[in-house]
């Protein structure tokens, strides 16, 4: 098992690029896999749970290919997938097992999809209830997890369907499973979640259409016959550089940029929520592809106390813990509310980010659907402290950034999972002037 002490520091300095975008990376190995053709995917992010998805596909007869660092996908068509000789291992990627479900539910073969110990806990009912409307024979557990088995059938058939919660891999799992349905699929979400989905459909030529009817995102999406392979270049993953902005914010003496990162509207909540408390960070080169870039240049800051505006929750939900850790240095009380799928993660990040609080000797109120944080102010520093990320590689994250402030070395334990999403995380620790070591 591996863990990282880290010695605390300032005056971080210099340019870094990060890993490429999760979240389109399973999107692109997913859409390449189901076009007719050959589709080369550059930037694609090497960490384990796009690996597993790389593997997935595999296993189902498509050959995916890398040289000099891109990707080849040989494209078996939307009908053309393999059964797999055995159940489908996802690894910890929830993304991945979320919306191939969708697709898998449409073929003539069955399948049984798996995942490691984390993934394993991690509620599915929330996509076998939409596909079964959809006409899937589909199941998980009585606990409503994995293992999900799912057999064949005639036909699925399109929906309406508004999300219970707001979840990007629920709303996209339903338009994976559209592209096989008999009629038009119409999702309501009340609350904007990612759209990398609606995005790289089309970018693949797969009509989809997207509309705001009061209050409400209308997203439909139909049945095709073919999808046209394409060649993308993926954008450096927002969620993996918020940890070095908050590097940048809460170590004196700092200046970083961070180059070609992706800055969807639909993902950079965080980076409002921080102006909102004051951060100095600012927007360079911006380039308007089909996933909008910039390099992001950030500034040591002292920020303030927010009440987080319920309405960026969704859109900032994997860099909560690092949010998180800005709060607690910040000047006043940080209030969130809303954030109850923060429980639904890799672990419960409220939680097991207020055990990361307490260790860090910042008090707090926890509630079940977020937390009231009292910052210890500019001149704030933490406790010492060893920290249980209980395996969540964005908890090992955000406790190894926080360190930066403490009062002494301190442990961040159970750091194998930072591979999935940030597999260089170490060395872009050390290019930067963070004293990080595995121990």
């Amino acid at each position: 098992m591996k863990h990282f002490k880290i010695t605390p520091g300032e005056g971080l300095k210099g340019e870094i690029d990060v890993p490429g975008d999760k979240s389109i990376s399973h999107r692109a190995i997913i859409l390449s896999s189901l076009a007719e053709g050959r589709s080369e995917i550059s930037g694609l992010l090497e960490g384990e749970d796009c690996l597993s998805t790389i593997s997935v596909f595999n296993n189902m007869g498509v050959d995916i290919s890398t040289e000099n660092g891109n990707y080849f996908v040989e494209g078996n068509g939307l009908k053309g997938l393999e059964k797999p000789i055995s159940s489908l291992d996802f690894g910890n990627s929830g993304t991945s097992i979320r919306l191939c479900s969708g697709i898998l539910s449409a073929q003539d073969f069955g399948s049984t999809l798996i995942g490691d110990d984390s993934l394993s806990t991690r509620p599915m009912d929330r996509i076998v209830e939409p596909l079964s409307l959809m006409g899937a024979d589909i199941s998980g557990t009585k606990e409503g997890t994995l293992p999900i088995n799912i057999e064949p059938v005639d036909s699925l058939i399109g929906i309406k369907y508004s999300l219970p919660v707001a979840s990007a891999q629920v709303k996209s799992c339903i338009m994976f499973a559209s592209l096989y349905a008999e009629g038009v699929s119409e999702i309501e979400e009340t609350v904007t979640t990612r759209d990398h989905t609606e995005t790289m459909f089309k970018q693949f030529d797969i009509p989809v259409e997207v509309s705001r009817q009061k209050k409400v995102n209308l997203i439909k999406v139909g049945k095709v016959d073919v999808v046209k392979p394409r060649n993308i270049n993926i954008c450096g993953d927002f969620s993996s550089a918020s940890f070095f902005i908050l590097a940048a914010l809460i170590s004196p003496n700092s200046h970083l940029i961070i180059r070609n990162v992706g800055i969807n509207e639909t993902r950079i909540g965080f980076l409002h929520a921080l102006r909102h408390m004051g951060a100095d960070i600012e927007l360079q080169n911006k380039i308007d592809s089909f996933e909008p870039t910039a390099d992001i240049s950030v500034k040591s800051s002292n920020l303030k106390g927010i009440s987080l505006n319920t309405n960026l929750v969704a859109n900032m939900i994997d860099e909560m813990p690092a949010f998180f850790i800005a709060a607690s240095l910040a000047e006043g009380i940080t209030k969130v509310k809303d954030a109850k799928e923060l429980r639904t993660k890799e672990s419960d990040r409220l939680q097991v980010m207020s055990e990361v609080l307490e260790a860090f000797g910042v008090k707090y109120h926890l509630n079940e659907d977020g937390i009231i944080i009292h910052g210890l102010g500019e001149e704030g520093v933490f406790r010492a402290a060893e920290i249980n990320s209980h395996g969540d590689h964005r908890i090992a994250m955000a406790g190894s950034i926080a360190s930066l402030r403490a009062d002494g070395e301190s442990r961040i334990n159970d750091c194998n999972n930072v591979s999935t999403s940030f597999p260089n995380f170490l060395d872009t620790c050390t290019k930067v002037g963070i004293k990080i070591e595995e121990s």
